[in-house]
C-alpha cells in the first residue's frame, strides 16, 4: 500500500504524539517472534563422508528451529528492556551426533537501551561467564519510505538502511581442522514502524525511527511483533542490568572470537571418530 505523506509531516505527527504520551507517563510491553532462513550447503568432501541430501535437510530444519524464539520488549518513553522468553532446553543430540552451538544466544541475555542518552547495556552469559557490554548507541541512517501496511491494528511505515556484516559459519565432519570461513557483505535492512506508539526503539539493537519498530527483515532474519499491551494494569519496572564483567562492544567481540575458537578446539578434542559425528557452529 502506498502513501504519499512527506517525511516532514511524519516527523510532525511523531513530535505531537510524543508530547501527548510524555504527559501520560506511558509504558508498554511488545512481544516479538523471530525466524531465520537457513540454507546449509554441503560440499563434496562432506558428501563423501556420508552427508547426503536427507541429512542436509535435517540440519537446515534444526537450524531454523534454533532461531525460532520469542522476546518481550518492555518500554517507556526513553528506556527499554529486550529479553528472550524462557523455554525448555532442546533435547540433547541423538545417536547421529548432530549438535548446534550458537555463540551469544543465551536465554539469560538482557539488552537495555536508553535512546535519550544514546547508550545501551547488554548482559550476556558466554560459556558460563557473565559479561556486561556497555557502549553508545550508533545513529542509524534510516531512509524513510512512503509505503504503509497494517501489523495487527497499527498502521506502519517502512524505512530502510544498509549495513556491512561479517558472516561466519563452519561445518565440520569429525576432527576437521578447517577454520570457519568468514566473509563480509552489505545487507539491506527493512523496518516497519508505527507513529501510533511514538518511541524511537524496537527489538534488539534496532532503534532511531519516529515510532516503535514492529517488524524488521535483514534478508535472512525476520523479527515481527505479535502482541502489544499499552499501559498494563501492573506497573512495570525497567531496571538496567549491572552485573557482569564490564567491556565495550569491540572488546566483547574480541572475547567472542577467542571463545569461539576455544569451543571449536573442545569439540575437536571430543570427536568420536566414527565417521558420523557432525558439528555445526554459527556465530550469530
Amino acid at each position: 500500500m502506498k502513501n504519499n505523506f512527506p517525511q516532514p509531516i511524519i516527523l510532525f505527527v511523531f513530535m505531537l504524539a510524543t508530547l501527548v504520551l510524555s504527559a501520560q507517563d506511558f509504558q508498554g510491553v511488545a512481544t516479538y517472534k523471530t525466524s531465520r532462513k537457513m540454507d546449509l550447503k554441503i560440499d563434496s568432501t562432506s558428501q563423501s563422508n556420508g552427508i547426503d541430501k536427507e541429512m542436509q535437510q535435517k540440519l537446515n530444519a534444526m537450524l531454523q528451529k534454533q532461531f525460532q524464539k520469542e522476546y518481550k520488549l518492555t518500554f517507556n518513553a526513553s528506556e527499554s528492556l529486550y529479553k528472550q522468553q524462557e523455554k525448555l532446553a532442546a533435547p540433547s543430540p541423538g545417536s547421529d551426533g548432530m549438535s548446534i552451538v550458537v555463540m551469544g544466544n543465551s536465554q539469560s541475555t538482557i539488552l537495555y537501551k536508553n535512546t535519550k542518552e544514546k547508550r545501551y547495556a547488554n548482559k550476556q552469559d558466554i560459556m558460563g561467564k557473565m559479561f556486561l557490554i556497555e557502549d553508545s548507541l550508533k545513529n542509524e541512517a534510516w531512509k524513510l519510505g512512503n509505503e504503509t501496511k497494517f501489523i495487527g491494528q497499527y498502521t506502519c511505515y517502512n524505512a530502510t538502511r544498509t549495513k556491512e556484516i561479517e558472516v561466519s559459519a563452519s561445518f565440520s565432519i569429525n576432527d576437521a581442522k578447517d577454520e570457519p570461513k568468514r566473509t563480509k557483505k552489505t545487507i539491506t535492512i527493512t523496518a516497519w514502524y508505527t507513529l501510533e506508539i511514538p518511541v524511537n526503539t524496537g527489538p534488539g539493537m534496532y532503534w532511531g525511527l519516529p515510532g516503535l519498530i514492529l517488524e524488521v527483515n535483514d534478508g535472512s532474519e525476520t523479527i515481527i511483533c505479535s502482541q502489544i499491551v499499552m499501559n498494563p494494569e501492573d506497573r512495570i519496572s525497567i531496571n538496567e542490568p549491572t552485573k557482569g564483567k564490564k567491556v565495550n562492544q569491540a572488546e566483547f567481540e574480541e572475547i567472542m572470537d577467542k571463545k569461539s575458537k576455544e569451543m571449536m578446539e573442545r569439540h575437536r578434542g571430543n570427536g568420536r571418530g566414527d565417521g558420523n559425528s557432525v558439528r555445526i557452529e554459527i556465530k550469530g
